[in-house]
């Protein structure tokens, strides 16, 4: 039996996408019990994380967390959920939301944006809870977001990057930052490693890999960079002409200097490993898409010296803040975070649970605008603050090399330009 379709039974509902190693020390550290069945198609579970003292009492407060739990995007999905469900911990050992306990409605959207878009309807029609928290690409959001707006119920991004997400509504806003600053420094550390001729691979079909493919090529190619897109070229999402497509790259003359694959976390390793077999040497440079086991499960030796930029938080030399989670994470799930999904998981439930709390009640008008005045919130990926009228932070971008099969941390910064939106 693949352990990985196991579930848990929490409060008489299922969790589908926990293994059972990460059941029995999740369950351990999240006071959770129960059996194993199979996972249901479509399955939400309630989890409840009781609290020590200081004990927080009365009727739950509940967040809807929709999570690619099974499918294509479950690589970064599952991690950013047990994130969340780290933090609902956390946040009980504190005292609760308003004094009363904090439980998580996690739903599995199976990597379908109807399915993302449904389950988010029925969090809070169904469910009623008082926001919603989840989903980790861009996708998916845009399907999801504009629910929520039209329920006025507030909504954070975990993990989607397109700043076009927060143009759905005032009720929507973004944990991470956009995808115009994470490709802004992918064309910033090209240009600096005297990579200025090219060329593009991007998944054609999936909005956050059009958008990053667009923003790099406008920030390399202006004029302090002074770089050149040699070609773009784009493959469709059931990826049957990636072959075709690198081997158009593969009889460029000249040839590129280097190579920018704008790919999902459910394709990357694979491109990668096609373009090595395909015999392009170039140098590999792509977004947090990369950001998954699968890029080297996938990808294996190919995926050797492959650099990209992700999200700040989990590697180099961590933050005290960075650093008391992944002891936490580790001791609850029996190893480290396999991506900083997981982060930006746990930070996002730590942060609505902060707005609740400023907002001194769950009235939806009053949570919104405490999550739009948000300013200095501290989280494992950085300080979350949002500029009036604004609803996308600025945060630093991580730039990460595979080095022995490891994320490897190369620095931390903002670009010097960022393309507008």
């Amino acid at each position: 039996m693949d352990d990985t379709s196991d579930t848990t039974q929490c409060g008489g509902a299922d969790l589908p996408g926990v293994n059972r190693r990460r059941v029995a020390l999740g369950a351990a550290v999240l006071g959770l019990a129960g059996a194993l069945p199979r996972a249901r198609s479509g399955a939400r579970a309630e989890v409840a994380t009781p609290a020590a003292s200081p004990a927080p009492g009365g009727d739950p407060v509940l967040l809807g967390c929709p999570y690619n739990l099974s499918g294509a995007y479950a690589s970064i999905g599952a991690p950013a959920r047990d994130g969340s469900l780290l933090a609902a911990a956390q946040v009980n050992r504190d005292g609760g939301v308003l004094g009363r306990p904090l439980r998580l409605r996690v739903a599995d959207v199976e990597g379908d944006p109807a399915e993302a878009a449904a389950a988010t309807r029925r969090l809070i029609e169904d469910d009623r809870v008082a926001a919603v928290v989840g989903l980790t690409d861009t996708t998916f959001v845009l399907a999801a977001a504009p629910v929520a707006q039209a329920a006025g119920v507030p909504f954070l991004d975990v993990g989607a990057t397109a700043p076009a997400i927060a143009a759905v509504g005032d009720y929507v806003f973004m944990l991470p930052f956009g995808d115009n600053v994470q490709a802004a420094v992918a064309a910033e550390y090209c240009a600096a490693e005297g990579f200025r001729r090219v060329a593009i691979l991007r998944n054609r079909d999936t909005a956050f890999t059009r958008l990053l493919a667009g923003y790099f090529a406008a920030r390399l190619v202006a004029p302090d960079l002074g770089g050149e897109i040699v070609a773009d070229e784009g493959y469709a999402a059931d990826g049957a002409d990636v072959a075709a497509r690198l081997d158009a790259l593969a009889v460029l003359d000249p040839a590129p200097e280097a190579l920018f694959f704008a790919a999902g976390p459910e394709e990357s390793g694979t491109v990668v490993k096609q373009a090595r077999d395909r015999g392009l040497p170039q140098p590999i440079v792509g977004g947090d898409g990369y950001d998954t086991p699968r890029l080297v499960g996938d990808g294996g030796a190919a995926a050797e010296g492959v650099v990209f930029t992700t999200h700040a938080g989990i590697y180099g030399d961590s933050s005290p803040l960075a650093a008391a989670f992944l002891s936490e994470f580790a001791a609850a799930y029996g190893e480290p975070p396999p991506s900083v999904f997981a982060a930006l998981g746990y930070d996002a439930v730590l942060l609505m649970a902060d707005a609740i709390g400023r907002a001194g009640s769950l009235d939806p008008i009053a949570v919104r605008d405490a999550l739009a005045a948000t300013g200095g919130f501290r989280g494992v990926t950085g300080a979350v603050a949002y500029a009036p009228g604004e609803r996308v932070p600025v945060k630093a971008v991580a730039l990460v090399r595979v080095e022995n099969g490891r994320f490897v941390l190369l620095r931390e910064g903002a670009p010097r330009h960022i393309p507008p939106p």
